[in-house]
């Protein structure tokens, strides 16, 4: 026959217990159906953790309302012989005969009518069991109460592994969205500084209260950055991270080991982490002030290392004082440690790289630019391309033996190894040829002679101009282009005007000439020579800075060559809002006077309006 009364109610404890949070919230539902059935007097349910401590105990007896709930922390060694297994486990004992050192139920069941006991342990997880414990007459069918026991613990079980799948699946789906945002904020960044403080910031405090990065050196640890979520620990933490030799040690100890290791209790002892350490008491520790109201929780260090393509590059240290159910796992400290490494690696590499390139193309250029009474020379270079490869822009100022000064500037096409290996044979060619005396058009040519001799795959552009003393103190101005943008004279009235020149480009065809075009120069007047990379900078709405150079340039008057050479680059650098070209920059003003003859006067205002 069924029981449709119990069937009832262990259909609303299923229901119950698919909703439920906390198995806690299940108890009115299964200590009312088992005190309902007959012989039954009281229910009795415990929780312990797996140090057999009592954590929480709950009796309600028949005809009352009002269940009596202890909350405590008691220790009962005794209470192991009790401990289930995997399965739950059934017993019937008398009242009687029990021992309070295991069974701290008793203190209720010896109250309840009755002299026996039906009880049911449980495993919950691996941190912890619990108990129900039934206090029936001889009235009593202990094969039914049995039967109904066992049915409300399965449900009981049954709910809190929903909880844990449920809790498991939310962290997850936490603990994605944390890596995938700590990635884009890691790797959004390739300087090195930022790229570290990042490390250090991105899991303070979704994944613990402080964080430490060090990178390996041939040397050993070195300490980079570090965070916490309480302000006054900061210092605290950068001076353990930089001068405790317990973490120096611990760190160099472990060396390659690729496996997240956790540190509490005695293992800390020692370390800037201990719970009495410093020197205030234990507020001022590394370990650090807790979050308020979460309370006392002991401190538990990780150690994560970060390796990146075979190799170590560092380590990770993170601190808690929260739950130990707030800690993070191994595997999500070992995913986040594989970006940060990866991301770590990337700034490292590229700074590297960034270094290379800087130092090769400072070999392109010259090291530096001659100087006299009658030139006042300056050059500026930036560099556009935020990969860093080599550029092909490239420039040169050579004094001949009449005494005139030649100019050069050109740009290679492409980037890259090849760019730079034509850029320096180009650069060389030219000025050999021009410190022998060659003049620009047979320069420009027999340079083209040994492009195409050497089958060069790509093609550049130069221009040469040289600059001859007069007698009456101006100069000539003899200009030779091989395709490249017309040089700029700027005036001492601040009119501009455009060099003439024209040109194939070097490197497309055998045997070509070239031509120069010449002007005079006056004292003051300047000569402006410059790579695409200066025009073609584009603002978002599609003007070029070519088409306001000349106004630019006129404001400058009455500038030295380097203010002029560093203002417009830095001019363009701003201006543009696309292309990603290196900009290169020779200026000459000629002066045919001596230098303390001084230049002539600045109005910065002029500047400032063409600005506008």
């Amino acid at each position: 026959m069924v029981d449709d009364t119990w069937s009832s109610a262990l259909h609303r404890l299923w229901q119950a217990a698919s909703r439920a949070e906390e198995v806690a919230a299940l108890a009115d539902d299964v200590y009312a159906p088992l005190l309902a059935t007959p012989g039954v007097h009281l229910v009795v349910g415990t929780r312990w953790d797996e140090k057999q401590v009592l954590r929480y105990m709950r009796a309600l007896s028949a005809g009352s309302d009002a269940p009596v709930i202890v909350a405590t922390t008691r220790s009962m060694p005794g209470a192991a012989v009790r401990e289930p297994g995997g399965e739950p486990v059934v017993t019937r004992s008398a009242v009687d005969g029990m021992d309070d050192s295991m069974w701290p139920e008793a203190e209720f069941l010896r109250q309840a009518p009755g002299a026996s006991v039906v009880a049911c342990t449980f495993r919950l997880d691996q941190r912890g069991w619990a108990a129900l414990a039934l206090a029936v007459d001889g009235t009593a069918d202990l094969s039914v109460v049995e039967n109904r026991l066992t049915q409300a613990v399965d449900v009981i079980v049954a709910c809190h592994t929903g909880i844990l799948q449920r809790g498991r699946e939310a962290r997850r789906a936490s603990d994605d969205a944390l890596l995938a945002e700590a990635s884009l904020q890691m790797d959004s960044s390739l300087d090195v500084e930022d790229t570290l403080r990042r490390v250090a910031r991105i899991a303070v405090p979704a994944v613990a209260d402080g964080a430490l990065v060090h990178l390996l050196r041939s040397e050993g640890p070195e300490f980079v950055a570090a965070t916490h979520v309480a302000v006054q620990q900061q210092r605290a933490l950068e001076e353990a991270g930089r001068h405790d030799p317990w973490l120096a040690a611990l760190l160099a100890r472990r060396g390659e080991d690729e496996d997240t290791v956790f540190l509490s209790g005695a293992a800390l002892e020692g370390s800037p982490f201990a719970e009495a350490g410093g020197t205030d008491g234990a507020d001022s520790t590394a370990a650090g002030a807790r979050p308020a109201g979460d309370g006392p929780h002991p401190t538990v260090v990780s150690i994560s290392t970060l390796r990146a393509r075979g190799r170590v590059v560092g380590s990770i240290t993170f601190v808690y004082q929260r739950p130990e159910a707030r800690l993070p796992d191994s595997a999500f400290l070992r995913s986040l440690a594989t970006r940060a490494a990866l991301a770590i690696d990337n700034a490292l590499l590229y700074e590297l790289r960034r270094t290379a390139v800087l130092s090769l193309q400072e070999h392109l250029l010259p090291s530096q630019l001659p100087e006299s009474v009658q030139w006042d020379l300056s050059a500026s270079y930036a560099v556009g391309d935020p990969m860093l490869d080599v550029g092909g822009d490239f420039y040169d100022a050579v004094p001949r033996p009449d005494g005139s000064i030649a100019l050069l500037i050109g740009d290679v096409c492409g980037r890259g190894a090849e760019a730079a290996a034509l850029t320096g044979l180009a650069r060389h060619t030219l000025r050999t040829l021009l410190e022998e005396g060659n003049d620009p058009g047979t320069a420009l040519s027999r340079l083209n002679r040994a492009l195409r001799q050497e089958r060069a795959s790509r093609f550049l552009t130069a221009v040469v101009a040289t600059l001859t003393p007069r007698p009456d103190g101006t100069a000539l101005l003899s200009t030779c282009s091989a395709g490249h943008p017309p040089p700029l004279v700027l005036r001492s009235d601040g009119t501009v005007s455009e060099v003439l020149s024209g040109g194939l480009l070097l490197g497309v065809l055998d045997d070509v000439s070239y031509e120069s075009h010449e002007e005079l120069i006056a004292p003051d007047d300047t000569l402006v020579l410059f790579t695409d990379g200066l025009t073609e900078s584009r603002e978002a709405g599609g003007a070029f800075f070519e088409s306001v150079l000349p106004a630019r340039l006129s404001a400058l008057r009455g500038s030295g060559a380097a203010h002029i050479a560093e203002s417009l680059a830095q001019q363009a650098e701003t201006f543009r809002d696309s292309g990603q070209d290196d900009i290169a920059l020779l200026v000459a003003r000629w002066t045919g006077v001596p230098p303390d003859a001084g230049l002539l006067p600045r109005d910065p205002r002029i500047e400032q309006a063409a600005l506008r």
